[in-house]
Order: structure tokens, then C-alpha cells, then sequence
């Protein structure tokens, strides 16, 4: 999917919190996000999404105007609380991808996936009884279940170990590899296993720089 930023603006009431912004995002592009909390990273992501309303003529999904988009299943997301994840009723991870999926899918695709994340074994386990590099894969799953084009990850190794982190690292690169767009935010520098191709760096006085990855011919990204 071709993503065309094009001088974005965004203010909650009097408080600016994006100032035009332009960039495009390619298919198969891996863009980082980096910046400080307060920087706009989650708005921003909230604008692609079509939760925060933007004006005509500044975003468009393969040329169409995001006011008019409608195709919202080619978008995966996974947001930044994990941890904060909870369901007042016990809930399975398998009644979990059920429910979570807008096209129906047949067990078998929610067995492969999980099994493709190492967590066949949880699929009859309480949601809220995993841990959170557990659950970070399950939100994962879920993100891919209606095969989406671009996935959104908000700050996603918040809330695990440094195991689970570099399985995360593995996982969204082969992803990558498979064609599919990612953009990821960090307010920090360790996202250098990431196969990234560009960085966005959006700072507290609202200016934004990017950062092109440089590979060598005939190589790729580490």
C-alpha cells in the first residue's frame, strides 16, 4: 500500500501537536518512528488510523483520500499497553482471534498462525493469565488475521523481557520480508535488529527530520 502524508497538521483544541508533516511510505517500506513521549508519535498513528479527523488532502491510502477510505482491513495494529489489556469476563486466546477477526476464518488459520508465533500450546489459556511476551504474540495473530498490508505497532517492546524482545525483533522482520508495510514507534535508539528502512524523528518543538537507511549493493539490513 502506498501511504501519502502530505503536510499534516494536528492540534488537540490550541495545543499543536503535529505541524506539516510530508512523507511518503512506500510498500514494503519498515518506517521507525522515534521520538520523545509528548512528540506526537501516538497521534500520529491515530491519524492513519482515521481515530484523530484530518482534513481533506492530507492523508492518502493508494491515492485515496483517508476521509473517503474505507478498506480498513489492510491495516494491523497493536497498541502500546499490553499490560493494561484485560476483559471483565474470562476469555480464551482461541474465543479472542475469533472474535477478533472481521472476515471468518477457519480454525485451522488461527492454529497456523499461533503456531507460527510458538503458542499453539495457550490457545484453550485465559487471556489474562499469560505473560506479556505471550500476549504480545497473540496481539500479533491478531493483527495478521485479515492479512493486512501495513502493520502498526505503538512502543511494542514496552512491556516484555529481553528474550521476548528479540523473538519480536525476528518475527516483524520476516514480516517485512513478506512485503508486508511497518511502522513501528519507539521513544528510544535499540531498534537496530530491525530490518528499518527509514527513520522519522519528530521532536518537542514540532520539526521532523528523516533518516534514510543506507544499505550497501548487494546487501541487506541487519
Amino acid at each position: 500500500m502506498l501511504i501519502d502524508i502530505r503536510n499534516l497538521s494536528f492540534a488537540y483544541g490550541h495545543r499543536t501537536v503535529i505541524s506539516g508533516l510530508s512523507h511518503t511510505i512506500n510498500p514494503g517500506d519498515f518506517l521507525v518512528v522515534k521520538g520523545k513521549n509528548g512528540t506526537g508519535k501516538s497521534t500520529l498513528i491515530k491519524c492513519l488510523l482515521g481515530i484523530n479527523s484530518v482534513k481533506n488532502g492530507m492523508i492518502f491510502f493508494n491515492g485515496v483520500d483517508i476521509n473517503y477510505y474505507r478498506q480498513w482491513t489492510k491495516f494491523g495494529y497493536i497498541s502500546q499497553d499490553l499490560d493494561g489489556f484485560n476483559y471483565e469476563y474470562p476469555l480464551t486466546v482461541e474465543e479472542l482471534l475469533k472474535f477478533s477477526s472481521v472476515t471468518k476464518k477457519s480454525e485451522q488459520s488461527y492454529l497456523r498462525l499461533l503456531d507460527n508465533m510458538g503458542i499453539l500450546e495457550i490457545i484453550n489459556q485465559n487471556i489474562n493469565s499469560l505473560s506479556g511476551g505471550q500476549l504480545q504474540r497473540v496481539f500479533i495473530v491478531r493483527a495478521m488475521l485479515d492479512n493486512p498490508e501495513v502493520l502498526i505497532l505503538d512502543e511494542p517492546t514496552a512491556s516484555i523481557d529481553r528474550q521476548n524482545t528479540e523473538f519480536f525483533y525476528n518475527t516483524i522482520n520476516e514480516l517485512n520480508k513478506k512485503g508486508i508495510t511497518v511502522i513501528l514507534i519507539t521513544h528510544t535508539d535499540a531498534f537496530e535488529h530491525m530490518n528499518y528502512t527509514h527513520v522519522l524523528n519528530m521532536a518537542l518543538d514540532l520539526t521532523t527530520s528523516i533518516e534514510t537507511r543506507q544499505v550497501e549493493e548487494g546487501s541487506e539490513s541487519s
